[in-house]
């Protein structure tokens, strides 16, 4: 069985979608106060040559558009153009380019992004799974949508023309797909193994051009493909490793790829083979670039850093062509690409790099000199030559460019000429003899490129070692570690700083600068155990927090460990649950335009109620009852959770006393017989009434009870909203309810369950139909058909955020037609300040819904927005969000689920005290897992004291003399059972805690004591009592 979708919502740091065109209110926030740009490394580039655009998209999941203001409509293959040199004085200094816009495209990394549609379209894919579109000069919408996903990363683009409606994409789930532009969905898919024993398919590299798609991967297949139907046209084999790119020139008979093997081939489609096979890389080579109709000038990138540019034109064999190292990057190039007269590289540095291209028409300096210089010295030579001298490069001559780094640069210099192949000749170079390939032939030790290398030209020194621009990045996030808090993170970003982040408040509270994340965390981390509630990811260079609704409500937190600017007056003992307490606040602006929206929803059903019922008789129903008797319903009927009274579905306090549940301490082994002595009757602390989980020492044992289940409370609720109770209802010992309150959870017991009413939640219902064994007035039967019929179609309830809304909504016509002269109140009740205290988090914080969908491997951005927009985003949130977060923000309620318990025995040091263990000598115990020690001595407190006639103000609290024991240390009062098991307990079982008397009270030992004396007294005159007469 596949397993369930499950929605998420996601919240992090936000750098804005900043865009600085021609607008003039533009509002610079923290954290967003630099310049716009990538945070982590680049993967793909793209250029609009007509507006003089360049598009990168990033490890961060950005896109960002920058304004070059160059011309880049001249192509550099074009024979007609004028050469241009770097160092001729003569041609203008290009401006700086510019930061135009960025968007936050995708949540995972950005692998590709590709221009189609006449440069109006940018497409992109990525490891979130998803392909979407860009439209950046749509005046429409400026958020990118989504028009496929694949069910692992996808990792390149293709598209057969720039006037396309249609794109593919390649993954790593061994499937091609072909996308409309225009919304049309899926056109066709290929399974790459869908005809092979392999189980590889991964497609790495994929290009279009007329009838012929070629894609490859790491099995080492060159794949040509039909991408009309799909079929598999043939296969390329020649590769030893994976293949990185590939491109296909216009006339759609010739394909060239690039492998991690070091090699560049070119395949001739109609001959069926592999024609060249070019090595002029000493790496892996990651990227191809050609905008030449046929591939005879392109541009090749490896992982050491170096970019070459190879031109073939006019030679009649590729051997015989020009290769030249242009530049070299101080990492891997994953991306290159070329306008104009200048060519940008992309690397894992978040910076991009402009570099001016080189002309490989300009003559190329001769060999002579420099072979002259290597037979020379030849013989001391050390085995990785030094680049030659500046005194040894020739003089230029008359009429060439200025001199710039001791080279003109009109005349290319012979350190920078690659050899294109093995079989290749250098300019000017004769073919070496037979014997001089044979040495450096497959067998040799070395390469053969470094071993040409050293014996002809020396070290190969490229063109350019320094870019002409750098477009700057930023600093973005590559590691976190969660504190023990559950509430602060450490990250470490790409410059080595490090930061401390609150998850509650979105915002950084401290920076320890350029340190070890290592050394930073025992600083400031602590002592203690809170529930896993948020996943954390820094995957794209910013802090995204996660929740999910099988967890996120799992932590919770006293209110005295806050620290707000205005808090309210809060119980010792009050918990706040922190994914309730974050969510209520992440969509606070919604809840208002709900608030809004339900009020006018009221107003106008009340007036068309009134207006209805004001009509004149010549417009009812012929022969209409003037009346209809309503059934009495039956109390042991079931009851429409839509009829429920409000204070079953959100129980409000009828004080202001906010109390948490779940707090009490019950005897975790059941006793055949006994009670709880009357001597130690329980009393309540600060006002409030301590739990008694009873076991069986004080109730009976029913038939429904599970026998030995040590760690269930004895006092489970009777019914589903008991389960549910807010921490603003008390929470009870069941031998204080009154027989009307049994009777009313029993009733309800019988009348639903959390089951059944997550079921009706989803299905089709009739309201406020009752049971069959009550007759109802007899009416017409065709009528009451068609009213049943309406009435089920009507009333279906939506699986999501709208179903509660409309379960609100159906409530309200019922109490209208009901009462229509009565007010009706809202019925969405969100949290209190009291439950969920005042938050502030920035604005700007992105809020994220998405979809987990395990058949695809991913998850699917929903929705994305802000928690400044996500009021006025409400119909879409409505739409996709599910049905547990409107219940939680609309109605205060949370998905049902059982308290995690500790069990415990608690003992008395040294018997100096009395026991509080029961008459069998049972003194296991378990309690929720945040219950403090504090709580545990006032427990001890009641038992071991009978309480004062007259309770003194000013007396002690339990905590005050008493103190609790684990391993032999001393407990903290407000020290969690939780944080007890994980860092002071540290082994399996039961923890054992001791309590003893800290001296303020020495009373306590001295009663003990006598007592001790008294019964060691009286034991042996019960042993040797009067003998009864017979």
């Amino acid at each position: 069985m596949a397993r369930k979708a499950r929605q998420r919502i996601s919240y992090g740091q936000r750098f804005p979608n900043l865009r600085t065109p021609k607008l003039t209110n533009l509002v610079v926030l923290p954290l967003a106060n630099s310049p716009g740009g990538h945070r982590l490394g680049v993967n793909g580039l793209a250029v609009d040559t007509d507006r003089s655009i360049l598009y990168s998209g990033g490890r961060d999941g950005l896109i960002c558009a920058w304004d070059l203001d160059l011309d880049l409509n001249r192509g550099s293959f074009d024979d007609n153009c004028p050469p241009s040199s770097p160092g001729d004085s003569s041609r203008p200094r290009p401006k700086a380019s510019s930061f135009r816009q960025q968007i936050q495209a995708h949540t995972h990394w950005v692998n590709d992004v590709l221009l189609t549609q006449s440069n109006a379209a940018l497409v992109s894919a990525s490891s979130d799974i998803t392909v979407k579109v860009w439209r950046p000069h749509s005046e429409e919408s400026q958020i990118p949508t989504t028009i496929g996903l694949h069910s692992d990363y996808v990792k390149c683009l293709a598209s057969p023309g720039t006037h396309s409606d249609w794109v593919a994409s390649g993954g790593l789930d061994h499937k091609i797909r072909l996308w409309d532009l225009n919304g049309g969905g899926e056109k066709l898919h290929i399974d790459i193994g869908e005809d092979e024993s392999s189980a590889k398919g991964s497609v790495y590299a994929l290009s279009v051009r007329g009838s012929i798609m070629a894609s490859g991967g790491p099995e080492s297949i060159v794949r040509l493909w039909d991408p009309k139907s799909g079929k598999r046209i043939t296969n390329f084999v020649g590769h030893t490793d994976n293949i990185r790119d590939v491109l296909i020139n216009e006339d759609g008979d010739t394909v060239m790829t690039a492998s991690s093997d070091q090699s560049i081939k070119v395949w001739s489609i109609t001959a069926g083979r592999c024609m060249y096979t070019l090595t002029m890389h000493n790496d892996s080579v990651w990227s191809l670039y050609s905008d030449h109709p046929q591939l005879s000038l392109f541009y090749s990138s490896d992982r050491s850093g170096i970019v070459a540019k190879t031109d073939v034109r006019n030679c009649a064999d590729m051997d015989e062509g020009l290769s030249l190292a242009i530049a070299q990057e101080h990492e891997g190039v994953s991306k290159v690409v070329v306008a104009g007269d200048y060519f940008w590289t992309a690397t894992s540095s978040s910076s991009i790099n402009r570099w001016h291209d080189i002309d490989t028409r300009n003559e190329v300096q001769s060999p002579e000199p420099i072979r002259q210089q290597q037979r020379s010295s030849i013989a001391s030579r050390s085995k990785v030559p030094s680049p030659p001298p500046i005194s040894k490069v020739p003089s230029p001559p008359p009429n060439s460019s200025p001199m710039t780094n001791g080279t003109a640069k009109s005349i290319i210099p012979l350190s920078c000429v690659l050899r294109i192949s093995n079989n290749a000749t250098f300019p000017g170079q004769r073919p070496r003899d037979i014997e001089v390939s044979t040495i450096y032939s497959g067998a040799s030790a070395r390469k053969l490129s470094e071993a040409v290398t050293d014996q002809d030209l020396g070290i190969t020194i490229p063109f350019h070692d320094l870019p002409e621009e750098t477009i700057e990045g930023q600093n973005g996030l590559i590691k976190h570690v969660m504190l023990n808090d559950r509430r602060r993170v450490l990250t470490l970003d790409t410059a080595g700083e490090v930061t401390m982040w609150d998850l509650l408040k979105c915002v950084p509270i401290q920076s320890f600068g350029k340190r070890h994340l290592e050394d930073v965390m025992p600083e400031v981390n602590t002592i203690e155990s809170v529930a896993n509630w948020c996943g954390v990811d820094t995957r794209t260079g910013r802090l995204a927090c996660i929740l999910e609704e099988n967890y996120c409500f799992d932590a919770e937190m006293y209110a005295d460990e806050l620290e707000l600017e205005n808090a309210c007056d809060f119980r010792d003992d009050q918990r706040i649950n922190l994914g309730k307490w974050v969510l209520r606040f992440l969509f606070a602006r919604l809840i208002e335009e709900e608030l809004t929206r339900d009020a006018k929803f009221r107003k106008d059903l009340m007036a068309d109620t009134s207006k209805n019922s004001s009509k004149p008789d010549s417009i009812r129903r012929e022969n209409a009852p003037s009346s209809i008797k309503l059934p009495v319903i039956s109390m042991q009927e079931p009851q429409d959770p839509m009829n429920e009274d409000d204070t079953l579905i959100t129980p409000r306090p009828t004080n202001g006393n906010m109390m948490t549940p779940g707090l009490g301490i019950g005897a975790a082994t059941p006793t055949l017989n006994g009670a709880v002595n009357n001597n130690r009757p329980s009393t309540a602390e600060e006002g409030t009434v301590l739990e008694k989980r009873a076991s069986q020492l004080s109730q009976p044992r029913t038939s429904t009870e599970r026998s030995g289940d040590y760690f269930a409370s004895g006092n489970q609720p009777k019914s589903p909203t008991d389960g549910m109770r807010t921490p603003g209802e008390p929470s009870l010992d069941t031998a204080t309810q009154s027989p009307v309150e049994g009777d009313k959870e029993e009733k309800s017991k019988e009348s639903s369950s959390l089951f059944g009413k997550s079921f009706r939640m989803k299905f089709p219902k009739k309201l406020g139909r009752t049971s069959t064994d009550v007759k109802p007035t007899v009416v017409d039967e065709k009528s009451e058909e068609s009213d049943k019929s309406e009435e089920k179609e009507d009333k279906t309830i939506q699986d999501g955020f709208f179903g509660s809304i409309q379960k609100i909504r159906y409530d309200y016509e019922e109490r209208a037609q009901n009462e229509p002269s009565q007010h009706l109140p809202s019925g969405i009740t969100p949290s209190s300040l009291n439950e969920t205290p005042m938050l502030k988090p920035p604005p700007y914080t992105t809020v994220i819904i998405q979809d987990e969908r395990p058949d695809l491997g991913g998850v699917a951005d929903l929705y994305r927005g802000t928690i400044s927009s996500v009021g006025q985003d409400a119909d879409l949130i409505e739409k996709v969000a599910p049905m547990w977060l409107s219940d939680l923000l609309l109605k205060n309620q949370m998905p049902p689920k059982d308290i995690p318990k500790v069990s415990f025995v608690l003992l008395p040091y040294q018997d100096l005290l009395p026991s509080i263990a029961s008459p069998d000598g049972n003194s296991r115990l378990n309690a929720n897992r945040m219950l403090r020690a504090k709580k545990i001595l006032a427990y001890v407190a009641e038992r071991i004291e009978s309480p004062p006639e007259h309770p003194d103000p000013n007396a002690l609290k339990p905590e005050d003399y008493l103190e609790l024991f684990c391993q032999n240390q001393l407990v903290t009062h407000n020290t969690t059972l939780a944080t007890l098991r994980a860092h002071i307990w540290k082994t399996g079982g039961d923890v054992v805690l001791y309590y003893k008397s800290n001296g303020r009270r020495p009373e306590l030992e001295e009663e003990h004591a006598k007592r001790i004396a008294k019964h060691a007294a009286e034991e042996p005159s019960a042993k040797t009592g009067p003998v009864m007469p017979i």
